[in-house]
């Protein structure tokens, strides 16, 4: 199959699809591997390293797109990305089509195979292919709190991890999965005041169990959502219903009694936001304010530590990948549940429930498309 790699045009976004070392699996597998010039120039993946890896190096994305069978890439497609797919080829990339109507329609005019990384499914109902980036993003997500609670940033003025004789910041996080616990981690470590919201009591019970009387753990009632909420310095909102809209959890009316200067990070801004107030913000101009409250809403966090974060997707993703390279994508998919659960639009078909129940759509079982 011939695999192809254009370089990712969305705002400050410096990852690339595939690394050197994965680009070698593939073509030791017997694929060609079509790497668009300056691809991993950002993060310092030279086509050099690419060449010597097996690939070929081309000028300029609409050949990448007009000679591959397959396109790997990190983010969705740009408009200017999705006018040049075309019927049957494959897609395999970050989606995130629920809060995404223009991208979805976009794609299912192009007759494309899409598939998302982040509702490719594993064993007990995890999500492999977005852990990586829900670490990196939880981690990340403490980092930009801080700095924004910085009194120069719009902040409250106050240090996350206190000093002696001074409080310690009080930070919520909102989810105990991946991105609330590697949040927590974090915050922990810094030496702020943490409480997490859940509502999944077992996963509260094995954070208290892991982490003691460092944290402190709560039922994510209304009411119990609302109080940590106007309490806190720092919210992380890490909530995630595979495939669909983020839930609002967090309402206007909760911000408004927010202190002043209290910072807002919503990890979920991809899947639309688990804030009210929240919309989608860029590296380049990453904050607002709304009613005195920061608001860091950055869309691709991960995209500002795009070396580790390369690294870490591609050795989720390239198991895949070679599955479809090495598979028609109909027998890879007949095969495999969990791929299958990754495919969202197929030959002009919406394939994933969440997807066509969040935006409208008639929802065709992707079986129906594999035989």
């Amino acid at each position: 199959m011939r695999i192809g790699i254009p370089r990712e045009i969305k705002n400050h976004e410096y990852r690339v699809g595939l690394t050197p070392g994965s680009v070698r699996e593939l073509t030791r597998a017997g694929h060609t591997v079509l790497v668009q010039a300056g691809a991993g120039d950002a993060i310092g993946l030279t086509d050099e390293q690419y060449i010597a890896a097996g690939s070929q190096i081309v000028a300029n994305a609409e050949s990448i797109f007009s000679d591959s069978e397959m396109i790997v890439k990190v983010k969705e497609p740009q408009p200017q990305e999705c006018a040049m797919l075309h019927k049957g080829q494959i897609l395999y990339t970050y989606l995130h089509l629920a809060p995404d109507p223009d991208q979805t329609a976009a794609l299912l005019k192009s007759g494309a195979v899409c598939v998302a990384y982040e509702t490719v499914t594993g064993e007990g109902g995890a999500l492999p292919l977005l852990a990586p980036m829900s670490e990196v993003a939880g981690r990340m997500a403490i980092q930009a709190g801080a700095a924004h609670l910085e009194k120069p940033k719009g902040g409250r003025g106050v240090l996350l991890g206190g000093v002696p004789g001074v409080p310690a910041a009080n930070v919520v996080v909102i989810g105990a999965g991946v991105v609330g616990t590697n949040a927590l981690q974090m915050a922990i470590g810094l030496g702020a005041r943490v409480t997490v919201l859940d509502k999944n009591v077992n996963r509260l019970r094995q954070l208290d169990l892991a982490f003691g009387n460092r944290i402190t753990t709560s039922y994510s009632s209304a009411q119990n959502l609302e109080e940590a909420v106007v309490d806190a310095d720092l919210v992380i909102g890490g909530v995630l219903i595979p495939g669909a809209a983020a839930p609002k959890l967090v309402t206007r009316e909760m911000v408004k009694h927010m202190k002043a200067g209290a910072v807002l990070v919503d990890v979920a801004i991809d899947q639309g936001g688990c804030f009210e107030t929240s919309h989608a913000t860029t590296h380049a101009d990453p904050t607002f304010i709304v009613d005195g409250v920061v608001h860091y809403c950055v869309a691709n966090m991960p995209g500002a530590v795009a070396r580790t974060s390369t690294f870490a997707l591609n050795n989720a993703t390239i198991t895949h990948a070679l599955a479809l390279a090495s598979k028609d994508w109909r027998q890879a998919m007949r095969d495999d549940i969990h791929l299958r659960n990754g495919l969202n639009v197929a030959l002009g078909r919406v394939t994933h429930e969440a997807v066509a129940s969040s935006l409208g759509y008639e929802f065709v079982n992707p079986l129906n498309l594999l035989e």
